[in-house]
């Protein structure tokens, strides 16, 4: 933060002028600045400092990664093992590892009741073969039930999910050679259980014909994506309570086999999917379900607000009815990079504001009624980064902090972004990068 006190101040105070006719601006500007702190308004200034960071991994998969945080507790997850942090000093709480040979072959991408849903199983044999209530306080199993897997075609993409007191699997959706039957029917292959217990809850009204390929859950409601006669997409929502069906609704036409990254489960209340756009520069939308599953909005991953960076996880997130997004912008010759929010009941621009130069965003997060947001100053030589936060509501900045950091590593920009009281964290995912970087203001 600036410091108006310092020495620039003390040289102007030290001429002819008679000091006494400054106290009355000086006044005023001190009230200024009561003012702006009240609102949590801040000036540009003050830098980040590493407080703690996890030891770097030697190895990555592309499958089993995960991170949550709980609480005061730090978690994330990987092919071959889960493991907890004091958010605050860094300092290891447990780790969780799948017996055996098994591998982490999925996870949920929320906790609910501090608890995920792992998927595990042999990678080489057996496939993904049970799926785990873990518990993110302990780190022990709750309970585990089996799960039919299915063979090398099978995609691991928001197989498990947890919300509304339950856990909801799917079961095998290898249906793509034509003359196999799936391995289980898609009447009996969405399965939920209570939470805490392991006890059956239900098994979905999956229609005839269909089988599930993605799932997700709220608290009122499940959604998934069904693939259905082997060529057509569908978004169908069952009730939390009891699995009955509450509606469907078309996705278009499959044209290759999972996985393919045409469908994206982005939020179960309300339904929001993202199709296509996982490429960087490729066409897609996002697309907004009201209670009844009626159409009520879509996204382009392109439009006036410039081009959506969807094929980023860290910069689309979802909460309080709001859709918000990282988007780069070329328009009039202007390179910039900007947050742009949607209202996720209509589909309408909110606001959008421009943060960083062009390809400098790298990541954000929406705890609080804040945006935060990563990204490159914009010089070109130092490669450092700025912290900058935004009220949610209106998209007004709120702080500013050159970081004095290359947050990235060189590594693409980190995988996810958490705010912790007053401390940030960088996610990270790759081999030979530490998988939380912990920084507080200077």
């Amino acid at each position: 933060m600036t410091d108006d006190t310092g020495p620039g101040r003390d040289r102007r105070l030290s001429g002819r002028q008679e000091p006494g006719l400054f106290r009355p601006l000086l006044a005023a500007v001190t009230a200024l600045l009561v003012a702006g702190f009240a609102t949590g308004c801040s000036a540009p200034g003050g830098s980040l400092r590493v407080v703690w960071e996890a030891p770097v991994d030697s190895g990555a998969m592309d499958y089993g990664n995960g991170a949550w945080l709980v609480g005061d507790t730090l978690v994330r997850s990987r092919f071959d093992a889960v493991t907890a942090f004091d958010a605050g000093t860094g300092k290891s709480r447990w780790e969780y590892a799948p017996p055996g040979r098994e591998h982490v072959c999925a996870v949920s991408r929320r906790a609910a009741d501090s608890v995920v849903l792992i998927a595990r199983g042999s990678m080489a044999g057996a496939g993904c073969s049970t799926v785990a209530a873990l518990d993110l306080t302990t780190g022990r199993e709750r309970w585990h039930t089996p799960r039919a897997p299915g063979d090398l075609t099978e995609t691991f993409t928001d197989m498990v999910a947890v919300g509304g007191g339950i856990a909801v699997l799917r079961d095998a959706d290898d249906m793509w050679a034509l003359d196999t039957p799936p391995a289980v029917p898609g009447s009996k292959a969405l399965r939920a259980f209570d939470l805490r217990t392991g006890a059956p809850r239900w098994t979905a009204d999956i229609p005839e014909g269909c089988v599930p390929e993605q799932v997700a859950a709220g608290e009122r409601q499940v959604v998934a994506v069904l693939a259905c006669a082997r060529t057509e997409l569908r978004l169908s929502a069952f009730d939390a309570a009891r699995g009955r069906q509450r509606w469907t609704a078309p996705l278009g036409g499959r044209t290759t086999p999972v996985p393919d990254g045409q469908v994206t489960l982005r939020s179960a209340e309300p339904a929001v999917v993202q199709t296509g756009g996982t490429t960087e520069g490729g066409p897609g939308a996002f697309l907004t379900f009201g209670a009844g599953g009626e159409a009520t909005g879509r996204i382009g991953t392109t439009g006036r607000y410039g081009t959506v960076q969807a094929h980023t996880p860290a910069l689309v997130a979802v909460a309080d009815g709001r859709l918000y997004l990282g988007a780069e912008s070329r328009e009039r010759e202007a390179y910039r990079d900007r947050v742009v929010a949607f209202d996720l009941a209509s589909g309408r621009q909110v606001w959008l504001e421009d943060v960083a130069v062009a390809g400098g965003l790298r990541a954000l997060d929406v705890t609080g009624g804040r945006v935060t947001v990563l990204a490159d100053r914009g010089s070109r030589h130092d490669g450092l980064d700025e912290l900058r936060v935004l009220d949610a509501a209106t998209g007004d900045e709120k702080e500013s902090v050159e970081t004095g950091l290359d947050v990235d590593r060189g590594q693409g920009g980190p995988a996810d972004l958490f705010v912790y009281e007053e401390l940030v964290v960088a996610v990270r995912r790759d081999a030979g990068a530490p998988p939380f970087s912990v920084y507080a203001r200077e």
